[in-house]
């Protein structure tokens, strides 16, 4: 068995900007789920689309644009930004405690 004894801050950083990006992604397409109810709702009568006064488009379309580029973006540097201050909390606790052991067979 290892131990991991130190991570590197920006390489793990880009780690979980990385995974923040795909994460961000998946819920930018379920949040996007959300405008195309509500452009569906309009577009049956269901709901007043005089309450919707975006020039052009539908509210439901705007939200459905925006949480697929938006979302990914935010996750993206809260992703980066967490994994710097993770990383830097993990070198300062693993000291104390040894670090986390980890088999590679």
């Amino acid at each position: 068995m290892e131990k991991i004894k130190k991570i590197g801050v920006f390489s793990f950083a880009k780690f979980q900007a990385f995974l923040g990006a795909i994460i961000g992604l998946i819920c930018g397409i379920l949040y996007s789920f959300g405008g195309l109810i509500i452009d569906v709702l309009v577009s049956n009568g269901l709901l007043s689309s005089a309450a919707m006064e975006t020039p052009g488009l539908s509210y439901g379309t705007v939200l459905a644009f925006g949480a697929l580029i938006v979302m990914p973006v935010i996750f993206t540097i809260a992703g980066f930004l967490l994994g710097i201050i993770e990383a830097i909390l993990y070198n300062l606790v693993a000291k104390w405690f040894g670090g986390i052991k980890i088999d590679f067979s």
